[in-house]
């Protein structure tokens, strides 16, 4: 495959700009283009751990993250057998690059590591929302050190970074929805509790209290009721009045 020629041109636009920063900044660019996969790998471990004490479904999600970050990475690296693309520090004549080009036969389309810091992120993001403002730029960064350091075109890790952020969402939500229920049941026995921990206890909703009226003490004597009045009560009431003089 040969690469569209905007794409090698922004790739010797930015390894010039690489080699004319300071020279100390060239081993921390080479170091952290890998030293990031390392970070994600921790992000990981502590959504693990945070997800000790939730629900099945919060420790399914946090279980499916690093497998859809295998899934995205198997995804581009077959596209990688299939395309065969050449990287730029070999086809790219003059190429400055800052790290050493890899041996031929390890393509360049797509960048792996672009894939799988984007499929990183995006599954961190899925069971663990408020990391994203560190680990979607934290990726992004990742992928544009790839071109910093002269290995990849910027196309490739474009192209890497879409692959990431498709694929591991799907793999994650399809995983952890097969996951929650075996952790539900893992968890019921002393093994699994240790590794999956136990849900914290949901409190429920505060009951008010009931007032009952007062029980009746002793009091008077009830007296007799009242006699109902009828009409010819009335009546020969009226009657049995004494005449008018």
């Amino acid at each position: 495959m040969q690469p569209p020629g905007f794409s090698a041109d922004w790739y010797r636009a930015v390894t010039e700009f690489a080699h004319s920063t300071p020279s100390w900044v060239h081993p921390v660019a080479e170091i952290g283009t890998d030293a990031g996969l390392l970070l994600f790998a921790a992000l990981f471990v502590a959504g693990w751990w945070r997800a000790r004490s939730g629900q099945a479904p919060a420790m399914g999600l946090a279980l499916a993250a690093p497998v859809a970050v295998v899934a995205a990475y198997l995804v581009s690296e077959v596209s990688k057998t299939f395309i065969e693309e050449e990287r730029p520090c070999r086809a790219v004549a003059g190429a400055m690059n800052i790290a050493a080009c890899p041996a031929p036969g390890d393509w360049s389309f797509p960048s792996n590591h672009s894939t799988i810091a984007a499929a990183s992120a995006a599954a961190i993001v899925v069971a663990w929302r408020a990391m994203a403002p560190l680990v979607l730029p934290l990726a992004a960064l990742m992928a544009f050190s790839r071109v910093f350091v002269g290995v990849h075109y910027p196309h490739d890790v474009v192209a890497g970074f879409l692959v990431g952020v498709v694929v591991a969402p799907l793999v994650v939500l399809l995983v952890a929805r097969l996951v929650a229920p075996l952790v539900g049941r893992l968890r019921e026995v002393s093994f699994g509790a240790l590794l999956l921990g136990v849900p914290a206890a949901v409190p429920g909703p505060a009951r008010r209290p009931v007032h009952l009226p007062p029980a009746p003490g002793p009091g008077p004597e009830p007296g007799p009721a009242p006699a109902d009045v009828t009409m010819p009560d009335v009546m020969g009431g009226v009657h049995s009045a004494p005449p008018r003089r």
